[in-house]
This record gives structure tokens, C-alpha cells and sequence, in this order.
């Protein structure tokens, strides 16, 4: 029976900062379409963990196998290669300022795909904020926009490139109650669209109940627990049990 290669194995990570160890060998799979969220406090290592997977931050020790391929024994030109297949959805939306909505998705496609024409730049651009309910937001400055329309903005921006991959850090963080389960549901509907393979980076519980088929938790540099939500809210262990109360 053939098996499906995973889009992401990490094997035994190691980062630390100094003399603070953040990451102590975590290791973990995610399947192509699984849609695997990571929890846990401040300071556990969640962000550092993605920023590795795509070669923002150097890791101290392991094994980080993207597609396949292991991206830390990649020059900088052959990491790119990787990069323009993944797709990262910043926690600040990460808009530049004095770019236009139209500008900004522009700035983003085309430097991913070379030899595009005017005309699919303008088609894809429509179609993606489409998918995000933003399409009359096309000429808007970013100061123009509210917090949540600033994250679906920042959410077309990562999709424009079609990705494989999408890893997401914090995408509700700041939002209020309502606008941040309109952007899980965003997320759950591009994911379905794009069947992507999704990393989400959370604190929100009901965001990980709603995009993730997969939830690991990490406490202090370690994996503590991972599984489905329904598992890890019946699971006997007191310090998980407190992530849902």
C-alpha cells in the first residue's frame, strides 16, 4: 500500500537564545491537508518553532524535512526554492503602509512568480479578496482598514502565491471576540478552497476548535500532549485540562 509523504516532518529540534533553551527536541508529522494547530503559553517556543520550518531563525540541532527535503542543510538559494511554496501569515498582518491593498498582493505575486502577465495579476488579485470578502477594498491604504480587515488582507497577501503550505502566527491575537472567529472561519473556508497543509500558531482556543484537526501543546520547549481537541479536553492530565477551562 503506497503511503503519502508527509509535508512536514521535524525530528529532535533544538533552539535555544543564550543560555535560555526554548526548543529541547520536539519532533512531528504533519500529513499533506492536515491542518495542525500548536498551543501553549508565552515563551514555549510556538513561533520559534514555524520560524524554523522556514529558515527565519537557524536551528541549533535537527532534522527539518519540508517536501521532503531537509531545509537546513540548504544553501539560500536552494531554501527560496522552498520558501515560494509556503505561504506565512504574519501575527501583524504585515502590510507595507505606503502600499495600497492592490499594491501590496502585487508586490507579493510578483515576487513569486515571475513572467506574469498584467492581466493574471489583476485576475488573481480579484479572485483573492474574493475569497477573503474584501474585494471593494482593493484601493484602500492599510490605514484605511480595521484590525480584522487589516488580517484578512494579510491572509490574501499569503494566499495570492497558492501555497502548499500556510503557517499562521497568532492569526486572531488583538482581534475581539466576533471578528476573531470570523477570521477562523476565513481560515477553515481557504483551507477547504486551497486544501493547503496549515501550521496554526494560537493562544485561542476557540480558533484551534475550529481550524485544527490536529492540537499539540508544548510546555517548556516539549511536546506535553497533542491530539484532537475532543482527546485533549477529556484528557486526565490537570495541566492540559487548564488550556480549556
Amino acid at each position: 500500500m503506497k503511503t503519502t509523504q508527509p509535508a512536514i516532518r521535524i525530528e529532535n529540534l533544538h533552539k535555544s537564545f543564550g543560555s535560555n533553551k526554548i526548543l529541547k527536541g520536539i519532533s512531528f508529522a504533519v500529513n499533506q491537508g492536515e491542518d495542525l494547530v500548536i498551543l501553549g503559553k508565552s515563551g514555549t517556543g510556538k513561533s520559534v518553532t514555524i520560524k524554523c520550518l522556514i529558515g527565519l531563525i537557524e536551528a541549533d540541532k535537527g532534522k527539518i524535512e519540508v517536501f521532503g527535503t531537509d531545509i537546513t542543510k540548504l544553501d539560500k538559494n536552494e531554501l527560496n526554492k522552498i520558501r515560494v511554496r509556503i505561504g506565512f501569515m504574519f501575527q501583524s498582518g504585515a502590510l507595507y503602509d505606503s502600499m495600497s491593498v492592490r499594491q501590496n498582493l502585487t508586490f507579493a505575486l510578483k515576487h513569486h512568480t515571475k513572467d506574469i502577465s498584467p492581466e493574471e495579476i489583476e485576475e488573481r488579485i480579484l479572485e483573492t479578496l474574493e475569497s477573503v470578502g474584501l474585494a471593494e477594498a482593493i484601493d484602500k491604504m492599510p490605514a484605511e482598514l480595521s484590525g480584522g480587515m487589516i488580517k484578512r488582507i494579510g491572509l490574501a497577501r499569503t494566499i495570492i502565491i497558492k501555497p502548499e503550505i500556510i503557517l499562521y502566527d497568532e492569526p486572531t491575537a488583538g482581534l475581539d471576540t466576533i471578528t476573531a472567529r470570523e477570521i477562523s472561519e476565513l481560515i477553515l473556508s481557504v483551507q477547504k478552497k486551497y486544501k493547503a497543509t496549515s501550521v496554526i500558531i494560537t493562544h485561542d482556543l476557540a480558533c484551534a476548535k475550529l481550524t485544527g484537526n490536529h492540537i499539540m501543546i508544548l510546555n517548556e520547549g516539549v511536546i506535553h500532549a497533542e491530539g484532537t481537541y475532543a482527546q485533549l479536553e477529556k484528557s486526565k492530565d490537570e495541566w492540559v485540562r487548564s488550556f480549556f477551562i
